[in-house]
């Protein structure tokens, strides 16, 4: 068979059937090796980022309920603060109660204080009058020559004469 341009129709033939066992080889040896591995690159990529997504979701839950118990934490400490905060006043009003019952218990005994002193000085001056009064009466008795009214003054002034003056 003559065939124009020197084609030869079985060096074709070979040629194809030689790209069809190499194309064959390559998918048997290489495309399908190949596409096998990043088929199971994919999987735990995917595998991974759902991991990742569970464990964000994981500790989103735990981040909301750390946060709720702060808030807890934090409700309870303001209580606390409060409650220490009336016990602190209600000491101190029990404290300015019992300063004001020891005032009022220090003012009734200076009061007490004051008026035994006042009767201890009213009582003294009677006793001093009775006595100044008593020694007057026996210096009238004995000196009959002057004033008894004279001798008295002269006396309660600490001794001076009326004529002294």
């Amino acid at each position: 068979m003559n065939i124009p341009l020197n084609v030869d129709w079985q060096q074709i033939l070979l040629h194809w059937m030689n790209l069809a066992i190499l194309i064959a080889g390559l998918y048997f040896l290489l495309y399908k090796p190949v596409k096998q591995f990043m088929q199971k690159r994919e999987e735990y990529y995917q595998s991974r980022e759902q991991q990742a997504a569970s464990k964000l979701e994981e500790a989103e839950k735990i981040k909301a309920r750390y946060q709720a118990q702060l808030d807890g934490a934090e409700e309870e400490l303001r209580l606390a603060r409060q409650k220490s905060q009336q016990a602190v006043q209600q000491s101190a009003e029990e404290q300015i109660a019992q300063a004001q019952a020891q005032a009022r218990q220090i003012v009734e005994q200076a009061r007490i204080q004051a008026e035994h002193s006042r009767e201890r000085a009213v009582k003294e001056s009677q006793r001093e009058l009775k006595k100044l009064v008593t020694e007057a009466a026996e210096k009238i008795a004995l000196h009959t020559g002057e004033d008894p009214f004279d001798q008295f003054l002269t006396l309660a002034e600490g001794g001076k004469t009326h004529v002294d003056r």
